[in-house]
């Protein structure tokens, strides 16, 4: 993937030390935005309609009961630190893949709030461009408040329309987003918007659904159809054969973000974070240099050893680092859900 390497100012997945986990939270600018925006809400409202939305989200579709300004901002207080949690977890993991990746351009296809645009903007400094498509009129109506006093966001360029109707006249971009969008598409649609993204694509695609078997079966199916088309996985997978899984075993994974006050009044949680599971695919227009292995479940620590079940070039299986390895069980003990990781030797 074409671009010179930007200078990254923000801490990526590969600096943290590999005990702690990386926090993806809203940029500060975009809190300051939404808490200027809930300025005198009322919150018990704002919690019936997130509620509303959260129930239709998990039943595969959310934006149609958004329909006003209200409905919109409860949508973004509710879902949005979630939904970008894992769009930049996802773009951090395609970072970590090919760290030359520099795009100037962004498109980002079910737009809505502007949360992939946010986590985008966060992940490449280098991104100047960004051209938002969605149907909805009140999420877009937030999108364009929320951005309008970002350096670079302020400018964004926001189509009102079905993505299907309008992304043949989008420009095309280095960066390509579509995230929590393709379940609200009947099989036919989804496959024909897949093929519309990745002829839009420059560079790389990225795709985010929710961490559900459903949400797998989506991305399984477009990233097959677009491998047939001469995509190459970034990421998570370490080939471009077929997913090596299983029912009822699925590729996902878990991102842990925290719940300010608010938040949780909005959910009506007790907890101070929530987990937000999600699958993904990273495509690219060029193979990435290396195939790392993929920890696809929290490894087992124990005192004798570490077990750790890892997508592999070769396929599934299930490593065992025993503590006599020592240099090896250094590492692996450092392991979580969803790294990329060398494997140690097999004994």
């Amino acid at each position: 993937m074409a671009g010179t390497k930007p200078g990254h100012d923000k801490v990526r997945r590969a600096d943290y030390p590999r005990n702690i986990m990386p926090s993806f939270a809203l940029p500060s600018e975009l809190k300051a935005a939404l808490d200027r925006k809930i300025e005198g809400l009322s919150r018990n409202d704002a919690a019936r309609r997130a509620s509303a939305i959260s129930q239709s989200y998990r039943g595969g579709g959310n934006s149609h009961l958004i329909r006003t300004e209200a409905d919109a901002l409860a949508y973004a207080l509710a879902r949005m630190p979630a939904t970008f949690a894992a769009t930049a977890a996802s773009l951090d993991a395609l970072h970590e893949q090919c760290p030359d990746f520099a795009p100037r351009s962004l498109l980002d296809v079910g737009g809505g709030p502007g949360t992939a645009s946010w986590a985008a903007a966060t992940a490449f400094p280098g991104l100047n461009t960004f051209t938002l498509l969605d149907a909805n009129a009140a999420l877009r109506a937030l999108a364009i408040d929320l951005a309008a006093g970002d350096t670079r966001l302020a400018s964004l360029n926001y189509r009102h329309g079905e993505a299907l109707r309008i992304i043949d006249d989008a420009p095309e971009a280095d960066l390509v987003i579509a995230s929590y969008v393709i379940n609200e598409l009947n099989d036919h649609d989804r496959a024909m918007l897949a093929e519309k993204l990745w002829q839009k694509t420059r560079g790389a695609l990225l795709v985010v659904e929710p961490g559900t078997p459903a949400g797998y079966a989506r991305i399984v199916a477009l990233r097959d159809a677009l491998i047939a088309k001469g995509a190459h996985v970034i990421a998570p997978c370490p080939h471009d054969r077929a997913c090596p899984l299983t029912p009822p075993d699925w590729c996902h994974f878990s991102q842990r973000l925290a719940r300010s006050r608010a938040h949780k009044h909005l959910k009506g949680a007790d907890l101070p974070f929530e987990d937000e599971r999600f699958s993904y695919i990273g495509l690219s227009r060029t193979p990435p240099a290396r195939h790392p292995s993929r920890v696809l479940s929290q490894p087992a620590l124990t005192k004798i050893a570490v077990t750790a079940k890892l997508c592999t070039p070769d396929g599934i299986r299930t490593a065992v680092v025993p503590r006599r390895d020592k240099n090896g069980y250094a590492a692996a003990r450092k392991w979580h859900w969803g790294d990329a990781v060398t494997e140690p030797p097999r004994e």
